[in-house]
C-alpha cells in the first residue's frame, strides 16, 4: 500500500493527535480526576482549565479520530466511496441514536450530559455518530485480516455480525467508564409491569448498564457495518484496507481512557473484560503481516 499520498500523511497526523489526546485523557482520569480532587486543582485558574478541558476534550478527540478513519478510508477506496460510506455510517447511527435517546429502543433509557459538545436535535451528541463510523472502519479493517473476503450477500452478513461484535467489545469497558465519569446516564424505568423477559434485558446489572445496550450496539452496528459493505464490498476491504496497520492502532487508541478509567475507578472488572473483548480480535488481526491478504480465502490459519 502506497503510504507516502497526502491523505494518509492526514490520517496519520489525526491519528497521532487523536492518540495523544487520549493517552492524556487516560492519564488525567486515572490519576488527578479522580474524586477527592486534589488541592491544587481547586484553584480559579484550574479549574477554568478543567472546564475548558471538559467542554473541548473529548469531542476534539473524537473528531481527530473521525479525521483519521475518513483520511484513510479515502486514501484506500477513493474519496467519493469514502465520504459516501461515511454519510450512511452517520446517518444510519445517529437514527439509532436519537430513537434510543428519545424512545428507549434500541439501548435503553439512557440520556447525553453536555460533555460531548452540541448535541443534534438536543439530544445526541454530533460526535457520537462520528465514533461509530470510525470504530466501523476500524472493526470491518479487523474482518478484512480474519474472515473470507468473498462478496456474496451471505458473507456480508456475516461480516457485518462479526464486525458488530467487535466494535460491541469497545462498549464493554467505554460505557461503564463514561458512565461514570458522567458523559451520559442510564435512567433507569419501571419495570414492574414488564414482562420476564424486559426485565431480564431491562434491569441495571452491569455497572448500571442493562443488557438492552449490549444488544442495541450488535443490533445497530451490524446494520450500519451491513449498509457499508453494500457500498464497499468485503473484497476491497481485505485487499485495500486491512494490509494497513492504522485501522488496528486507532482500534487500540480508542480502548485507551476507557480502560484507564475502569482501572482508576474501583471497576476492575470492566477492564479485565475490556481488556480481553478488545485484545481478542486485535490478537487475531494482528497474526496476519501486511501483504498475505487474498479475497475469496479466510485469512487465518
Amino acid at each position: 500500500m502506497n503510504t507516502s499520498t497526502p491523505l494518509f500523511r492526514v490520517a496519520v497526523f489525526a491519528l497521532i493527535a487523536h492518540a495523544v489526546l487520549s493517552a492524556f485523557s487516560a492519564f488525567a482520569f486515572a490519576t488527578f480526576l479522580v474524586p477527592p480532587y486534589p488541592e491544587w486543582l481547586q484553584t480559579p485558574t484550574n479549574q477554568r482549565v478543567m472546564a475548558l478541558g471538559y467542554t473541548f476534550g473529548g469531542q476534539t478527540t473524537v473528531v481527530l479520530g473521525a479525521v483519521a478513519g475518513l483520511a484513510f478510508l479515502a486514501h484506500a477506496i477513493g474519496k467519493r466511496s469514502a465520504l459516501i460510506t461515511f454519510a450512511v455510517a452517520f446517518v444510519l447511527s445517529l437514527s439509532s441514536e436519537l430513537a434510543g435517546t428519545a424512545t428507549g429502543f434500541p439501548f435503553g433509557a439512557y440520556g447525553y450530559t453536555d460533555q460531548l459538545g452540541y448535541k443534534i436535535a438536543g439530544l445526541v451528541p454530533f460526535n457520537i455518530p462520528t465514533s461509530w463510523f470510525y470504530m466501523l472502519v476500524a472493526s470491518l479493517a479487523i474482518c478484512g485480516r480474519t474472515m473470507a473476503a468473498r462478496d456474496d450477500n451471505a458473507t456480508k452478513w456475516w461480516w457485518a455480525l462479526i464486525g458488530g461484535l467487535v466494535l460491541t467489545a469497545w462498549d464493554v469497558s467505554m460505557d461503564p467508564a463514561m458512565v461514570k465519569t458522567r458523559h451520559w446516564l442510564w435512567l433507569g424505568g419501571d419495570l414492574s409491569q414488564a414482562s420476564a423477559l424486559q426485565q431480564f434485558i431491562g434491569t441495571p446489572f452491569f455497572f448500571g448498564m442493562p443488557l438492552t445496550n449490549w444488544l442495541g450496539w450488535i443490533l445497530t452496528g451490524v446494520l450500519v457495518a451491513r449498509a457499508m459493505l453494500a457500498i464497499v464490498p468485503p473484497s476491497v476491504w481485505a485487499r485495500q484496507v486491512s494490509p494497513s496497520n492504522l485501522p488496528l492502532a486507532l482500534y487500540a487508541v480508542n480502548g485507551l481512557l476507557p480502560l484507564a478509567i475502569c482501572f482508576a475507578q474501583d471497576m476492575v472488572l470492566a477492564g479485565v473484560l475490556g481488556t480481553i473483548a478488545m485484545g481478542v480480535p486485535l490478537v487475531l488481526a494482528l497474526r496476519r503481516s501486511e501483504g498475505t491478504f487474498r479475497a475469496g480465502a479466510p485469512t487465518v490459519a
